[in-house]
């Protein structure tokens, strides 16, 4: 195996070197947040004397892996060990200069997921001439549960740390720091809208992908509160007295009970969004890192400069529905009171079962529910941004019926469809190779400042929608649909 050195002011770092792409793993960006320092904001970066291994990747945060029947959909390793902030890199020729550089953000609606996920190296992105960088952020209460004497946000403020980080070193790497672009999928997604609007990392970066996001979505500082007391009132001990396997416990547990209640009112909660399945960790909107929803500090002109692109899958919901059986097993008597549970008025089915023929009752509760959390949420975002770009991916994976699932488009955007793990999702299909590449190569373009295709209007509604025999632009997709939800 071929190695490569890298010097940077914390130390040397050694990675692999597989053709020509340069791969450093498991890189320090902030102290280990062991003892107390685990609910405090990222303290410095390590230092050390000679040159530190980076071939493998570092421990991944704290976390319960995913439950059947996503836990054999969805990749997700995890590593212990205390140095969880860390994360990767990946570079055609560190001895480059001014190459863009792209930071991916992991999902796993901000309690699970990690940089370690295979799906998402960053092989593809360093051969096609960018920068690629990794990371792993604090993850469910340890990053999010806003308790007493912890700053709110820790998740987030892991993410600027680690921006700030690669503002400070990427340039060893071949990377041009002023040219950074984010991007993220799913809670990756929803923390690259919270960046948008987060004054402290105004600058860090200068371009944004959002992909199935929502910027709709963040927690008042009072039922951030809320959600924690319950969480503390489940512990033994004091949060930052407890060890890591009871906090997980205790997270475990509130998140059963969070999801069977469905009902914010059982908690005293007043504005924690529903639509995408009441997730009781979420950034926070605590008058520092996040002054007010990120749609509202985006519309109001909060990073005004960075233009933006966004999307959705077509079936995202399916991910949630398809493999637990609801979509084969729900009956039209139940469909409204299911609707209505979620605050969604039944009387969209009509509009919605008139455009599919044949539909199922699962089928309709699935595309509903898709652009109630989805593509209503991206529709707005995109109406409010100076400057963005919007894609539908639409290609249907067979297996487990997912369809164009949630999470599906990952694999094409890295253009890593051969990837350990990829099957979990895409099952015994093969997948179209030159979808992939057109994606990744949008993605690139993107990334060198390029535009990738027309951007969208509120009068026009452009969409490139990816799929076979090749990505189209779309004007106005599913309108009919997407007025049922104007006023929501």
């Amino acid at each position: 195996m071929h190695t490569s050195v890298v010097a940077l002011p914390q130390g040397k770092v050694r990675g692999t070197v597989t053709g020509s792409v340069h791969a450093f793993r498991g890189i320090p960006y902030a102290a280990a947040p062991s003892g107390p320092a685990l609910f405090q904001a990222p303290g410095p970066a390590p230092t050390w004397a000679g040159e530190r291994d980076a071939t493998e990747f570092g421990p991944t945060a704290p976390q319960h892996g995913y439950p059947e029947p996503l836990r054999s959909i969805l990749h997700n390793p995890i590593i212990a060990g205390p140095e969880f902030l860390n994360l990767n890199v990946w570079t055609p020729d560190p001895a480059a200069s001014g190459l863009p550089v792209m930071v991916w953000i992991h999902g796993g609606a901000f309690v699970r997921g990690s940089s370690a996920v295979s799906v998402y190296d960053g092989h593809a992105f360093a051969r096609d001439g960018v920068v690629l960088v990794s990371l792993n952020y604090r993850l469910g209460a340890i990053g999010f549960a806003a308790l007493d004497g912890a700053p709110p946000n820790r998740g987030i403020l892991d993410q600027i740390a680690a921006l700030r980080w690669v503002r400070d070193n990427i340039a060893a790497f071949g990377g041009d720091p002023g040219q950074v672009t984010i991007f993220g999928e799913s809670a990756g997604g929803m923390s690259v809208a919270t960046l948008l609007a987060a004054p402290p990392a105004t600058g860090l970066f200068h371009r944004a992908i959002i992909q199935s996001g929502n910027a709709t979505i963040a927690s008042t500082l009072d039922d951030a509160r809320l959600v924690a007391a319950d969480f503390a009132g489940r512990l033994e001990h004091a949060p930052e007295a407890a060890d890591i396997p009871a906090l997980l416990e205790a997270e475990r547990n509130l998140l059963l009970d969070f999801t069977l209640q469905q009902n914010p009112e059982r908690w005293g909660l007043s504005t924690i969004e529903a639509g995408l399945g009441l997730m009781a960790f979420l950034p926070t909107i605590d008058g520092d890192t996040l002054t007010q929803l990120p749609l509202d500090a985006i519309a109001g002109g909060a990073s005004r400069d960075i233009p933006l692109v966004l999307g959705t899958t077509t079936d995202e919901f399916r991910l949630f529905t398809a493999p637990a059986g609801l979509t084969a097993t729900l009956t039209p008597d139940a469909l409204p009171a299911v609707l209505a549970a979620r605050g969604v008025d039944p009387g969209v089915v009509d509009t919605y079962s008139a455009n599919r023929p044949g539909a199922t009752p699962g089928d309709l509760l699935a595309a509903i529910l898709t652009d109630y959390a989805f593509r209503v949420p991206t529709a707005r975002l995109a109406e409010a941004a100076p400057t963005a770009y919007v894609y539908e991916f639409a290609w249907p994976t067979t297996h487990l019926d997912l369809r164009a699932a949630h999470a599906l488009e990952i694999a094409f955007v890295f253009d890593t469809l051969t990837a350990e793990g990829a099957a979990m999702m895409l099952g015994a299909d093969t997948p179209p190779q030159t979808l992939a590449s057109e994606m990744h190569r949008a993605w690139v373009d993107f990334a060198h400042g390029r535009t990738p295709w027309e951007p969208y209007h509120a009068d026009t509604r452009r969409v490139l929608t990816f799929d076979t025999p090749r990505p189209r632009l779309v004007a106005d997709p599913r309108p009919d649909e997407l007025a049922l939800w104007h006023n929501r």
